[in-house]
């Protein structure tokens, strides 16, 4: 538990961290509140694993400070350790055993009691959907169920903040949102999440906050819709019936055809409102043209990801070349 009420999840302060002469922490400064979803993007290589390697104990950075639950990562690391679960990109579970003997074997890693760490074991399968597999080797599990079984290892300390580093990559779209809806649970529980990803829906559908790393500074930090607004390209399709609506709602609206454009299509800028939306059909609609359909085109965080970093999402998309730091 967080000793101070007031004091968030997480907090870091001028955290640095070099492998050799490669920078891949450069002073970052972040706060997470309390019972919510913080995600950290990046292309491969910014530092995104490290700083979870940081905040989690398993290594030191060279500067700055970092508190997990109130406890200094450095002068309290076995304070953090019983406070966090940690869930990396590769999987913690033993083949050999059953689910049950995983969880189990993480109950006395804990020293929890014997009928306490089966009672654990017991809500855990539960939760996660694992009792009719409980008693089957890991190794007979499907990804998703591994990835599941994975997480509940990471919970069986009852952990007020969990670290999910890339939690989702390899599985498929279904078992990738089964697992969102238990992070949406964990957090409704007050548990805190800091989820690394190179899954922009994923973050987008989870995160209270983002924030980009790249080149191992925070380039920009928000809410998802806050990103959003920062890059310009917001528009509304209209699709009509013939050239002579496009043509006169053209004239309305003030707006170009693309000339290029065979479809019938008219993109008009705009952030998409509620508001601004019924204003825009409401002067068609007092001039009697009549649009046959519409779409709503938002930026959404691929542009943002672009915007600050130069690269596309594809340059962080699972399989892609990755370099040392990480």
């Amino acid at each position: 538990m967080t000793n101070n009420p007031s004091e968030p999840a997480i907090a870091v302060t001028g955290l640095r961290r070099s492998y050799g002469s490669q920078v891949v922490l450069d002073g970052i400064d972040l706060h997470v509140p309390e019972g919510t979803v913080f995600s950290l993007l990046g292309p491969n290589g910014a530092g995104k694993t490290t700083m979870v390697q940081i905040l989690s104990t398993l290594i030191r950075a060279d500067a700055g400070e970092a508190r997990v639950c109130g406890h200094d990562v450095v002068r309290e690391p076995d304070l953090v350790r019983a406070s966090i679960g940690v869930t990396g990109q590769f999987s913690a579970v033993d083949n050999f055993f059953t689910g049950e003997e995983n969880l189990l074997l993480m109950a006395d890693l804990h020293h929890l009691g014997r009928a306490e760490g089966r009672r654990r074991t017991a809500d855990l399968l539960d939760r996660f959907d694992l009792g009719e597999a409980a008693k089957k080797p890991a190794v007979t599990y499907s990804g998703g169920m591994r990835r599941r079984l994975d997480l509940a290892m990471g919970l069986i300390g009852n952990p007020r903040v969990i670290f999910l580093d890339e939690p989702t990559t390899g599985l498929d779209p279904r078992s990738r949102r089964d697992l969102w809806q238990i992070v949406r649970d964990l957090v409704g529980r007050g548990v805190t999440i800091f989820l690394t990803t190179q899954y922009l829906e994923e973050a987008d559908q989870l995160a209270d906050r983002i924030a980009l790393l790249d080149h191992g500074r925070l380039v920009a930090q928000g809410t998802p819709a806050e990103l959003k607004r920062r890059v310009p390209g917001g528009h509304v399709e209209l699709r009509f019936a013939d050239d002579r609506a496009l043509a006169a709602a053209a004239t309305i609206l003030d707006v170009a055809p693309d000339p290029a454009d065979e479809s019938l299509v008219l993109r008009v800028p705009g952030d998409g409102g509620v508001r601004s939306l019924k204003v825009l059909l409401d002067r068609l609609d007092a001039a009697a043209v009549e649009v046959d359909g519409l779409a709503v085109h938002t930026p959404d965080l691929d542009d943002v990801f672009f915007a600050v970093t130069g690269q596309t999402a594809s340059a962080t998309a699972p399989g892609s070349e990755k370099v040392t730091a990480r």
